[in-house]
């Protein structure tokens, strides 16, 4: 099933990103395994993806323990600041930082590890009441606050778009927070390189991709329905 639904998801990359006049290489599939056994992630790692992603930091942990240390974990779910120990060094980046507590947390732990720890902002992009991230108007200010961590880098923005029943629906918002990265990149800011944006999952990654994410967030896609009871 995981061959087959990622041989699906590829080619639906690969037609976004022709329809955007995009190279492939520009954008990252992520892979997201939470709920999922290892088994079903070294399938997928039999096919060549290594990027993949988790929402909880317990789980994420647990399989970096067991899994090679190749893959690239990427945490995406919130994050609190009392656990953050756990992941800085374990993952090649955090998708979720929303407020500079969360950032000077993760920044403490990386001059710890003595390491640059590559983080993105979560936006609200929408302004849904029930999702984290901060509002578009205050990216910047939150951005220019953080920049000043020195093990901290800024590669760009996340958002997680509403759910609905059209995939064109989110384009506006795709589109928003675009033109929100590129006029952030240019403002030139120490240790933020705004290279990366972080939008799309199974029900409207091909939106993202041709409204310029440069990675997708994929588990259903890959993996099929969540079990929740674990």
């Amino acid at each position: 099933m995981v061959k087959e639904n990622l041989s699906i998801v590829e080619q639906n990359i690969q037609t976004a990103c022709k329809r955007a006049g995009r190279l492939r290489e520009e954008v990252t599939l992520i892979a997201v395994s939470k709920t999922k056994p290892v088994s079903m992630i070294q399938e997928t790692m039999e096919e060549g993806i290594l990027d993949f992603g988790e929402n909880k930091v317990q789980e994420l942990t647990s399989k970096y323990e067991v899994l090679p240390k190749n893959l690239r974990w990427h945490l995406i779910g919130h994050l609190q600041t009392n656990k953050v120990k756990y992941i800085v060094g374990r993952v090649v980046l955090i998708h979720s930082v929303d407020s500079y507590k969360l950032a000077e947390q993760i920044n403490k732990e990386a001059v710890k590890k003595e390491i640059i720890c590559d983080i993105l902002i979560e936006v609200n992009i929408a302004g849904e009441k029930t999702k984290f991230g901060v509002p578009a108007e205050e990216a910047y200010p939150l951005i220019r606050e953080i920049s000043k961590l020195k093990n901290l880098r800024i590669r760009g923005l996340m958002t997680i778009a509403p759910f609905v029943d059209n995939s064109e629906k989110n384009r506006e918002h795709f589109r928003n927070l675009r033109q929100l990265n590129i006029d952030i990149k240019s403002k030139n800011i120490d240790n933020v390189t705004m290279d990366v944006l972080s939008m799309g999952m199974t029900d409207d990654y091909e939106v993202a991709v041709e409204e310029g994410a440069t990675m997708v967030r994929v588990g259903t896609g890959i993996f099929g329905e969540r079990d929740y009871s674990i």
